[in-house]
This record gives structure tokens, C-alpha cells and sequence, in this order.
């Protein structure tokens, strides 16, 4: 009957009318326990509805009638009179409705046995007599007991393997298959519903700080919390890090429902020796229409999209999908298209831009930019390629070459005997993470004879401001050490710059284009005034950018600034023009 794929019931339900045949009055019966410890109903084609539906539920243990008794304890139990034995006197109705129902008077129940000695049931004989077995009965009841464990023990492996195909084994919830399962019985509803992804901020760089065990009390928190204001039945672990949510009742309160999850996950925190570790995720929504015919890949695709938007732009917080952000991922996706083929073809190269003495006009070094040209010969702004460079794969790649190819310039120029006091070179968050930066950096160099003290890298203030600077701060310190300088790009743009300063030492200021341009009759000269004067006092050189009038490069020289870069001087050229423009310079030098 297994092997013809029978369900559970109808094999217990043969089993119980094999012995009944077998054994000549007797009512059979066979009762499940759960893991909890509670039995159920399963079989007895002729036991009264009543007596089981009474049945169910009820907790085993040491006097719980017959079926109770012999599976808490683990052995046969044999009771010739249901009215007056002890294991039955606090379920005398039970017995009332045997002996009203079948005339039954006794009852002799033998536990059902996995093979690791778990109890799984119990198989139950019931007699119209006051007696217990007779020794042809516990022959048929062994044969059929045995019957019931194979039975039994194979829906156990069965329901198992449905849990481990279908559960996360951590958390107890749905899993990733569970979760795609139950969207696709969802959508064949009519009515919108809602789905929320959640990913754990910094789950891995916690396990490699403090171990995947820490790691997984931390998703146990932040299941602990989703479940709270979901419940269990709708939520998922769908990746390590990363949670489902099907919102079933009404998608608007999309954002609603994730801000409550955020903020009850951000109230968790681990106590770790002395480091506190609080949970904060991002979370992308998206609601689901299923008259709208667009299918179930497109609703996961629509929140996997918010989901990563959030991650890039939003961190810590909600996205809901839009088709305007659909937009801008196909067109992040259509720039890694690029930039992925030009560094395959060979066509990414270095541009440098000038920097001046203002009161001289002479060029003291250059600013490396990263540029891509295309198949038709374009020239592209690494601004139109900007997003990738935060690509740990692309950032890191697109650093390397332009690393090497500056450094083979330099070489260059040197050789030339092209007098240049430093090249700036530009690294991102990508760089840093990859743990490698400073050994990248000193041995591209150190390959081509660059002195390390001619080379400049340069770091946003964006990067100083994110939460992993202890990384970008003990990165820049050991640069420093090694004689590279460092220089703070973009400076004024962020939040707390003085405080950056104090914890991380540079060696170059740079104040953003956008101080420059209100310079005349607005607060920028105002700024850039105190900005040089605490320079001068941390014995920081400032660099004014985007300069390109010589009404700024006045004003500047006339507070104080030193040097500045922008198009009034001169703007990014190939490494040819750049070299002829430094020989010229040189050339008015010995005149």
C-alpha cells in the first residue's frame, strides 16, 4: 500500500481491520503522539467519531486511560475494567462513550516504537469483556505493531525531509523554496498582496569578527522580531542574511509594517566581550497585482530590485518598487555593461588634470582620472560611471589598472627627465574593503621606481563617513607610514569634516568645487577663509577645485590658498598631451 503511494490513514485504517478480522469482537484503533507529547486520532475504521474527536490532543503520561499510559511509559498497558482502573478514572467519559458505543468494558494498548525507542503511537485492542489479551492476540498485535512502526517511521523520514526541504533549520521559519511556494498559491488570488525582503546590515564582516555562532543569534534576534509583528506563518529565511515577509491583508501599510519590524530589530542588541552588537536591516517592498497578469518572477524581481536600492541608497531603511526605479537599476546595469567590456577590451586609460601654484601658474602636480573610451572612440567621465566604481569586483579591478598605468607614466615622465612634485590617484569604498589597498598601492609603485612620496591618494569624504572608517583610518595610517601622502577630496560635502580630520591626519585638503563657486558675494569666500586658517594651523595644504575663472583664482590667491586645480588651468587630458604640456613647462623653466 506505501509503495502504491496509499495515504497514512488508509494503511493504519487496513492494518486495524486486518486485526479485527483476525481477532473476532475486538475494536481496534492506532493513535499518533506528536513531538510535543500529545496523541491523535489516525486510524480505526470502526472506533466511534466521538471517542476519537475526544481523544485528540490529550497530553500522555502516567494515567492517561490506556493509549496515554503506554506510550508515556513505553510498555504494554493492560486495564480489564475501564470503570474502576486508576488510569482511567479521570476519563470516565471517554469510557462512557466506549461502553455506550461498542459495549466496551476493557481495554489493552501496546506503544508503537521508532527505532531509536521514540514512541510514535500507540495501538489499542478494545474488549466488550472484562478482560486482557489472550496469548494469539499479542501475536497479531506484535505483527500489526510492527506494522504500524514501518508505517509510522517512514511519515516521520517523510515529514522530515519535507522540513528540511522546505524549513530553515536555524529559525524554524519557511525557507526560500517555501517562501516562492507560498507566493505563487498567493497569486492565484485575485486580490493585491504585498511582499517585503529584509536584509541584515553586516552579517558577514560580524561572523568574521566574531563567529558564525554570535552571527546566528543575531538572525535568531532578528527572526524574533519579524515574527513578532508578522507572526510565523508569513515570514521566511529566504538567504543567511537576508528575510521574506508576504503581507496578505493590505499592501499599503507596506511601509508601516517594515518600519515596525526596523525599529523592533533596532531595539535587539548582542553583548559580545565588550563590543554591543546591534541588529539595523534594509528593507525593499513591493505590491503585487495579480490581475495585472505580470506572474510571480516579476513580483520577487520588483522586490530583489527595491531590496538592493535600499542597500545602495537607503541603508538602514524601506524602498517600495516603483517603474521609476526600475529604470534606474537597468541603466546602473547598462553602465557595469560598459565598464565590465572596456576593462576586458583594454579601453580604460588615465586622464590627469593640472594643479597649480596660484601665484606662480605652475603645474606642482596632476590629479589621475579615470576615464573609459568606446567602441566609437568617446571619451566617458568616470561621473557617468560612478556607481560602479562602488562594485567591490569592478571598483577593485578598475583601481588596479588605473594604479598600474599611472605608475608607468610616472616611470615615464621621470625618465624624461619631466620635473612633477606628485600624482593623485583616486580609491573608493571598494578599495578599501578588499583589505589589500596599501600593499596594492606600495608594490605597483615600487615595481616602477616611483618614489612613494610623489604619489597622492585620494579619498572622499564619503568614505571617511562610513561606519567601517576604522578600517579607511588604520588603511591611511599605514599609506602614511610607508611615505605615501593622502589627501581628502571633496572636502565640506559631508557631515563632521573637522571630526574627520582630528581622527584620521591627511596631508591635502581639497575644498569642494561647490565653496568655490560662492565665493563672490555669497558665504563660500567666508568659508574657505576659516578653512585655510585651520589648515595653516594643522599644517594641512589646501587644494581649491573647480576653479574656472580668473576672478575665483584672485580671490583664492588673495586669502591665502595656495594651489588650486580646475579648468581655468586646464582640463583632463591623455597621458601624450599631458606630457607635452609638463615638457613645455619645463622647457620655460631652463629658458
Amino acid at each position: 500500500m506505501l509503495a502504491r503511494g496509499c495515504s497514512l490513514e488508509e494503511a493504519g485504517n487496513h492494518i486495524c481491520t486486518h486485526a479485527e478480522q483476525m481477532a473476532d469482537g475486538v475494536v481496534c484503533s492506532l493513535v499518533t503522539v506528536d513531538r510535543s507529547g500529545h496523541l491523535h486520532p489516525l486510524a480505526g475504521p470502526t472506533i466511534s467519531k466521538e471517542y476519537s474527536a475526544a481523544l485528540d490532543g490529550i497530553a500522555i503520561g502516567p494515567g492517561v486511560g490506556s493509549c496515554g499510559t503506554a506510550a508515556f511509559l513505553g510498555q504494554a498497558i493492560a486495564v480489564e475494567n475501564i470503570f474502576t482502573d486508576p488510569y482511567w478514572l479521570p476519563y470516565r467519559a471517554l469510557a462512557d462513550i466506549l461502553a455506550r458505543d461498542h459495549e466496551v468494558k476493557a481495554c489493552w494498548s501496546s506503544p508503537i516504537l521508532q527505532s531509536d525507542g521514540r514512541v510514535l503511537g500507540a495501538f489499542g485492542f478494545y474488549y466488550k469483556e472484562n478482560r486482557g489479551p489472550t496469548e494469539e492476540e499479542r501475536m497479531i498485535v506484535s505483527e500489526c505493531v510492527d506494522l504500524c512502526s514501518l508505517v509510522l517511521e517512514r511519515e516521520e523520514v517523510k515529514a522530515e525531509n519535507q522540513r528540511l526541504a522546505y524549513f530553515d533549520i536555524l529559525t524554524g521559519l519557511g525557507n526560500r523554496a517555501n517562501f516562492i511556494r507560498t507566493v505563487e498559491e498567493r497569486a492565484t488570488k485575485s486580490e493585491p498582496f504585498g511582499i517585503l525582503l529584509i536584509d541584515l546590515d553586516h552579517l558577514g564582516r560580524i561572523n568574521e569578527a566574531f563567529g558564525h555562532t554570535v552571527g546566528d543569534r543575531l538572525i535568531l534576534e532578528a527572526s524574533d522580531a519579524i515574527t513578532q509583528i508578522v507572526g510565523s506563518e508569513k515570514s521566511f529565511r529566504v538567504d543567511a542574511d537576508e528575510f521574506a515577509v508576504l503581507i496578505d491583508n493590505d499592501p499599503s501599510d507596506l511601509a508601516t509594517i517594515c518600519s515596525d519590524m526596523l525599529k523592533a530589530m533596532a531595539e535587539r542588541s548582542l553583548q559580545e566581550n565588550s563590543h554591543t552588537l546591534r541588529l539595523s536591516a534594509s528593507c525593499g517592498g513591493a505590491i503585487c497585482d495579480p490581475s495585472q497578469s505580470s506572474g510571480v518572477p516579476s513580483y520577487l524581481q520588483h522586490a530583489n530590485l527595491a531590496l538592493h536600492h535600499a542597500k545602495q541608497t537607503a541603508r538602514g531603511s524601506f524602498i517600495l518598487y516603483s517603474d521609476a526605479l526600475a529604470g534606474a537599476v537597468t541603466e546602473r546595469f547598462r553602465v557595469l555593461q560598459t565598464v565590465t567590456s572596456a576593462l576586458i577590451k583594454g579601453r580604460i586609460e588615465p586622464y590627469y588634470q593640472p594643479i597649480v601654484r596660484l601665484d606662480t601658474k605652475e603645474i606642482v602636480g596632476l590629479e589621475a582620472l579615470c576615464r573609459i573610451r568606446t567602441v566609437e572612440g568617446q571619451v566617458i567621465s568616470a561621473g557617468m560611471f560612478a556607481e560602479a566604481l562602488q562594485d567591490a569586483s569592478l571598483g577593485h579591478q578598475l583601481t588596479n589598472l588605473m594604479l598600474k598605468q599611472v605608475a608607468r607614466d610616472m616611470r615615464s615622465w621621470r625618465d624624461q627627465d619631466i620635473p612633477l612634485s606628485y600624482v593623485s590617484v583616486n580609491v573608493s569604498m571598494a578599495d578599501f574593503d578588499q583589505g589589500d589597498l596599501r600593499a596594492r598601492i606600495g608594490q605597483v609603485f615600487s615595481q616602477e621606481d616611483v618614489p612613494p612620496g610623489q604619489v597622492v591618494v585620494e579619498v572622499t569624504e564619503t568614505v571617511y563617513m562610513d561606519e567601517r572608517d576604522s578600517k579607511v583610518g588604520q588603511t591611511i595610517e599605514g599609506m602614511r607610514a610607508d611615505g605615501l601622502l593622502v589627501a581628502l577630496d571633496d572636502f565640506g560635502t559631508g557631515y563632521a569634516s573637522l571630526t574627520h580630520l582630528l581622527n584620521f591626519p591627511v596631508d591635502i585638503v581639497k575644498i569642494d568645487k561647490t565653496f568655490v563657486d560662492r565665493m563672490s558675494g555669497g558665504p563660500g569666500e567666508v568659508i574657505i577663509k576659516a578653512l585655510l586658517g585651520m589648515a595653516s594651523g594643522l599644517g594641512v595644504r589646501m587644494v581649491a577645485e573647480g576653479v574656472e575663472t580668473t576672478d575665483q583664482a584672485l580671490r583664492l590667491q588673495r586669502l591665502g590658498c595656495g594651489f588650486a586645480q580646475g579648468y581655468l588651468f586646464g582640463r583632463p587630458a591623455d597621458r601624450n598631451i599631458t606630457t607635452e604640456i609638463l615638457r613645455r613647462q619645463a622647457r620655460q623653466r631652463s629658458a
